[in-house]
């Protein structure tokens, strides 16, 4: 089956239903279900659902399967409640996260604190903080919460994607306050790039992983996520070992990927996965 490392495992989240894969509910349940019996089954974490097709997925999932879920809350701050609760009263999902985007315009803090009450303290919640002024304050009350956070590195305009000086800024946050973290959007490959088509400058998901090891131990963050000598990143990620791996993913807990073939791909060609 293809054995996965500590630091790769349960990476990538599956977000098929989402752009630019949009995979129709019904296509993408079943795949999700075939994946623990697929190569490499152990890097790939929940299913994601927006809130507003939780009731689709309901439908399409069969009476004798059992899925662990990602609540993507795309319904607004003030029905957040009534999005846990959808999910949680069906005994064949398991909730694994809510995750909130605070809208832009609102006040971080008041949005991040609207969220948090709303989820219960056994829910495990990520808040999705705009890069925006404020956003600082607003981590500090999601840590000491005991809440994530979470941000969007990319999507389908090049304003969507932050600079290698704003994710450093938000990684090196996130360690110093010990508040876990997840990113989505524009996470297509491993290793940073410009995309020949669109000309939109990627982050890569090593490099993410390569960042946040060297935050937490005071290294060189922005360097990590500039990096594009695949051989250098895979180097230090391969040397990377047990308690560090443990450390970092504690951080960065995870990205959504609408393809989770991509990802396994490039960790074989860059040698971090094995096929024996």
């Amino acid at each position: 089956m293809g054995d996965v490392p500590l630091l790769f495992e349960r990476l990538v989240d599956d977000a098929a239903l989402f752009p630019p894969g949009n995979a129709p509910m019904a296509t993408a349940v079943p795949a999700h279900l075939r994946r623990p019996n697929e190569p490499f089954a152990g890097l790939v974490g929940p299913f994601l659902c927006p809130a507003s097709r939780i009731a689709e997925l309901r439908s399409v999932l069969p009476a004798d399967a059992q899925m662990a879920v990602g609540v993507i809350v795309d319904t607004g701050l003030g029905v957040v409640q009534e999005a846990v609760a959808a999910a949680r009263e069906d005994d064949r999902l398991e909730l694994r996260m809510v995750e909130v985007p605070v809208p832009p315009g609102d006040d971080l803090v008041t949005g991040a604190v609207r969220a948090m009450v709303q989820v219960p303290a056994e829910v495990t919640l990520y808040v999705e903080l705009p890069r925006a002024a404020g956003w600082r304050a607003a981590l500090e009350r999601l840590g000491a919460a005991g809440r994530g956070a979470k941000l969007r590195t990319g999507g389908l305009r090049a304003e969507l994607f932050p600079s290698a000086g704003e994710l450093t800024a938000f990684i090196t946050a996130c360690t110093e306050r010990q508040v876990p973290f997840k990113c989505t959007a524009g996470l297509h490959h491993a290793v940073h790039h410009t995309d020949p088509t669109t000309g939109f400058v990627h982050h890569g998901f090593l490099n993410l992983v390569v960042a946040t090891s060297r935050a937490i131990r005071g290294g060189d963050v922005e360097g990590a996520l500039a990096e594009e000598r695949p051989e250098r990143l895979a180097a230090e990620a391969a040397a990377i070992d047990p308690p560090a791996a443990s450390a970092t993913r504690a951080l960065f807990v995870s990205y959504g990927s609408c393809d989770v073939q991509e990802p396994v791909a490039d960790l074989l060609a860059l040698g971090l996965l094995s096929e024996r």
